[in-house]
């Protein structure tokens, strides 16, 4: 008779530093976004668009916390779908994760979209379609050839954005149409304006989707207790403020907005500033953008399929193994670019209703996992400083986390329910209407124990 044998799970390899880990949350932030909803934002709060990214800000800065202390406890892979999972059960990780999908399987494919909306532009004789499928396949090539090489192509892309961005701010404060007295109008809302605030703020949340991303990363980072948080809060500040910076300079160039066409209102401003050859940079360096966070927002969702595939959630043959000489999960990152093949047939409008209320449901879950697990955990130490770190911080997360989610439109928690509906069922199926529990991670300091592949046992 032969012995049992127990299986390695698979294991990410740790290569990252916190200024790499950084560099792949504002590639994914993509800081020329600014530009992607900023006359329809500034629109919408009447001429606030700055006042809206500093209420913005603050309510992610109250999450990227929660991650950080989340990471702190269970540093692999997983995000939000492992912290749900870990402070209130598999079923509840369960669908904290699937919600999730929502936000990261869209988001790749806003990228791809954008890409090839402006590279037809430029090369009208290739069908958008096609350049957005020529983008997703190069993105899938350099995913496969794991993060370390992919770190590298972020920092040339954080680089070139930097100068564009140096550029605007330093050629957009010269030419202020604004008086002295005047210049910080942008961020005082009239009393009855902040209801739009809210409804700018919501929006513009999908400007920040990258810092909870970092979590994503946190099998592959070195030191990961130490640096992911951190790099979860770096990543949300630094690019909070590159968000703010520009568009408050861009209302110290064109007070009144009004811009010919609200969706192009970047390309417009870069052209007040520098001219054609600087709307043209732009344009150049909004593609590379487009590329690099669709990079890094398909390597972050192809991890959570990667995790919850080898807990065995998704088909661990397909999902939760990793390529054997790049260790990459190549199973989950051919998944992300099938669905987001869509960019090819869907609209920017259809892609961005679906992806808020998946990031801003998971958000939720995250700052409750903090006061669930270490408030009423059992490793829970009570004293002032947990009661305020571990208590009112998630909470004040948490209550603004639901105000900007109900700002979203009626026609967001349709998608979003229903998505969370079919999320119900699957977990139904497969748990045999919920008589046995999903299976669930266990971890053990920094990486998953070597241990047989789990299966799910009867509810006692």
């Amino acid at each position: 008779m032969s012995s049992p044998t127990t299986e390695k799970a698979p294991q990410l390899k740790r290569a990252l530093g916190l200024p790499a880990i950084v560099l792949f949350g504002l590639t994914y932030m993509s800081p020329v976004a600014v530009f992607t909803t900023y006359g329809i934002v500034g629109d919408d709060t009447g001429g606030h668009l700055p006042a809206a990214y500093v209420l913005a800000l603050a309510v992610m800065l109250l999450t990227a916390h929660s991650y950080g202390r989340m990471v702190r406890s269970f540093p692999a892979a997983g995000s939000a779908y492992k912290y749900a999972q870990r402070a209130f059960g598999g079923h509840i990780g369960f669908l904290t994760g699937w919600t999730l999908l929502l936000d990261y399987l869209f988001l790749p494919m806003v990228s791809f979209l954008l890409a090839g909306v402006y590279l037809h532009a430029q090369f009208p004789a290739i069908s958008q379609g096609v350049w957005s499928v020529i983008v997703l396949l190069v993105v899938l090539v350099f995913n496969v050839l794991g993060v370390k090489f992919m770190s590298r192509i972020t920092a040339v892309i954080m680089g070139v954005t930097a100068v564009l961005l140096v550029a605007f701010v330093t050629l957009g404060g010269a030419q202020s149409k604004v008086s002295a007295g005047d210049a910080f109008q942008s961020f005082v809302p009239a009393s009855d304006q902040w209801s739009l605030l809210a409804g700018g703020a919501a929006i513009l949340a999908l400007s920040f989707l990258g810092f909870d991303a970092v979590s994503t990363l946190a099998e592959e980072a070195h030191n990961p207790r130490r640096t992911v948080p951190l790099g979860i809060i770096l990543t949300t500040a630094i690019g909070g403020g590159l968000f703010i910076l520009v568009a408050w300079i861009g209302a110290l160039v064109r007070p009144e907005g009004n811009f010919a066409n609200p969706d192009a209102a970047g390309a417009e401003l870069m052209r007040i500033v520098g001219g054609n050859a600087m709307s043209g940079a732009f344009t150049a360096v909004y593609v590379l953008g487009c590329f690099g966070s669709a990079m890094v927002s398909q390597a972050s969702v192809s991890r959570i399929i990667f995790s919850m595939g080898r807990d065995g959630l998704l088909p661990r043959r397909v999902f939760g193994r990793l390529h054997p000489r790049f260790g990459t999960p190549v199973g989950a990152l051919v998944a992300v670019s099938a669905v987001a093949l869509l960019s090819t047939v869907l609209t920017l409008d259809d892609a961005v209703v679906m992806i808020n209320f998946g990031a801003l449901a998971a958000f939720s879950m995250v700052n409750l996992s903090v006061i669930k697990h270490y408030l009423f955990g059992p490793d829970r130490t009570l004293g002032v400083r947990s009661l305020l770190v571990d208590g009112l911080l998630p909470g004040l997360g948490f209550a603004s986390t639901v105000w900007l989610w109900t700002s979203l439109s009626g026609t967001t928690f349709k998608v979003g329910l229903a998505w969370m509906a079919a999320g119900v069922v699957i977990l139904a199926v497969s748990t045999r209407l919920f008589t046995r529990r999903p299976p669930e991670l266990h971890m053990d300091g920094d990486a998953p124990e070597n241990r047989t592949p789990a299966v799910p046992e009867p509810v006692s």
